[in-house]
């Protein structure tokens, strides 16, 4: 628990004469009596490693006393008989190192006097509604009690300006649990290229890989996993995964595990019999010359937008040098001709959340610089949509590849980078588990 006493620490230095106040995730229902299974806020959980819903942390820097507070729901035998096991108010203390902790019960007549002596109040409004009315009435109530002295807040702030940044700079523990993440990613993504064949239904690819991001460890999905077959690949969120692989087609699959609650985030592409055809090859190649291109700009000092750049200079001139473009390179970026083809951006920040938190500009909205311990994905792609004016053959194929990649001192660290990708790579382990053929 000192790794998150570390964080609370820090952010109280950041919040000055300011409170803070940060809610835990509720448990949202998916339909009548059942729940989503639960997944914990990620602000909460970077400050506190507490894995229940209906809590609230506090931290008021202008205290003496409780400065640090946790509150959250008491241990009940019943509850606890029907739902697992609860921290409790002693193990909140106990366990989890706060200086006092309280029912969550009692966090409406308690915040006011953690609002009195502070000007201003970090809570991010409009996430909770009912949160929302909870916090604005005890500021009305803090306003109210020093009508003849001391302060109250009369301001609100958005507690990402500060917790945001200290999420963006990743340290040693988090990238460990990134590491692994991408040795389960690597585990699910290998066992799904071995397995694939044509007649394999894109539920049964996605069932492959997720079962074996479980063997290797992770303990859930990190997003929705994509597998697109065929033109299926063109659609950019595609996610209904329920028609057949085809021989003759490729498929793409973005997916990746998430491991002690922090996210992995890859996409490989392969052919579903094994082999790329000539205008295959030549999209896969021109998508991964331009990834290679843009994680080669993943350096400190260099602008986060150094390496979108880089990506779409290089998918560019490919696309010139299979005709699906004609023209000036430079005039094709200038007018954003390359969009038909790709049309997103080359990545984001990642960490606790797969689109991870953090500004990409500064004040004067030009892109901030990279440093160290910042982790972004690098995800160039080429969608050859089927109402393009090219060619048939070129219709209908996707390509996308995607990793993970560290800003260190010096070279990129690719964590992902163990998930196979080469052409030769690719052909050589797919369909190879015959044990698949079930």
């Amino acid at each position: 628990m000192s790794i998150y006493s570390q964080r609370r620490a820090a952010l109280t230095r950041a919040l000055g004469d300011s409170v803070a106040v940060i809610p835990a995730a509720r448990h949202a229902v998916r339909n009548a009596d059942t729940e989503y299974e639960f997944r914990q806020n990620s602000d909460f959980y970077y400050l506190t490693g507490l894995k229940e819903p209906d809590a609230v942390l506090i931290i008021a820097p202008h205290r003496e006393r409780e400065r640090e507070v946790l509150f959250l729901r008491p241990r009940d035998r019943t509850a606890e008989i029907w739902n697992g096991k609860r921290v409790g108010i002693e193990g909140a203390v106990a366990d989890y190192g706060f200086e006092a902790a309280y029912p969550i019960d009692e966090l409406d007549a308690k915040l006011p006097d953690f609002l009195l002596g502070t000007a201003s109040l970090h809570y991010g409004i409009g996430m909770d509604e009912r949160l929302d009315r909870l916090v604005l009435d005890a500021v009305k109530e803090a306003r109210h009690r020093v009508r003849r002295g001391g302060t109250a807040p009369l301001s609100f702030n958005e507690p990402g300006t500060l917790l945001h940044e200290m999420r963006l700079h990743k340290s040693a523990e988090e990238l460990d649990c990134m590491r692994r993440a991408a040795a389960a990613s690597l585990a699910g993504h290998e066992a799904g290229m071995r397995a694939t064949r044509p007649g394999l239904w894109e539920y049964e690819l996605e069932a492959v890989i997720e079962y074996n991001y479980r063997r290797a460890g992770a303990q859930d999905i990190a997003y929705p996993s994509i597998v697109a077959g065929g033109a299926n690949a063109t659609i950019l969120h595609y996610n209904t995964n329920r028609e057949q692989l085809r021989d003759g087609d490729l498929v793409l699959v973005d997916s990746g595990a998430e491991v002690d609650v922090y996210a992995s985030d890859v996409t490989r592409t392969w052919p579903v019999n094994g082999k790329f055809s000539a205008e295959q090859r030549a999209i896969y190649d021109i998508v991964l010359r331009a990834q290679k291109a843009g994680i080669e700009h993943v350096r400190p000092g260099r602008s986060y937008n150094a390496y979108h750049d880089a990506a779409v200079r290089t998918l560019t001139e490919g696309l010139v040098d299979v005709g699906l473009l004609r023209g000036s390179i430079d005039e094709l970026i200038e007018t954003n001709k390359f969009f038909d083809f790709y049309p997103h951006r080359t990545g984001h920040w990642i960490g606790l959340d797969v689109h991870d938190v953090g500004r990409y500009k500064d004040a004067d909205d030009s892109y901030r610089a990279l440093e160290p311990g910042m982790v972004l994905t690098v995800e160039p792609g080429l969608y050859v949509q089927a109402d393009l004016d090219v060619p048939d053959r070129w219709k209908g194929i996707g390509v996308r590849i995607e990793d993970d990649v560290l800003c260190t001192s010096s070279e990129p660290d690719v964590l992902t980078t163990a998930i196979p990708k080469e052409i030769a790579d690719l052909e050589a382990i797919v369909g190879s588990d015959a044990l698949a053929r079930v």
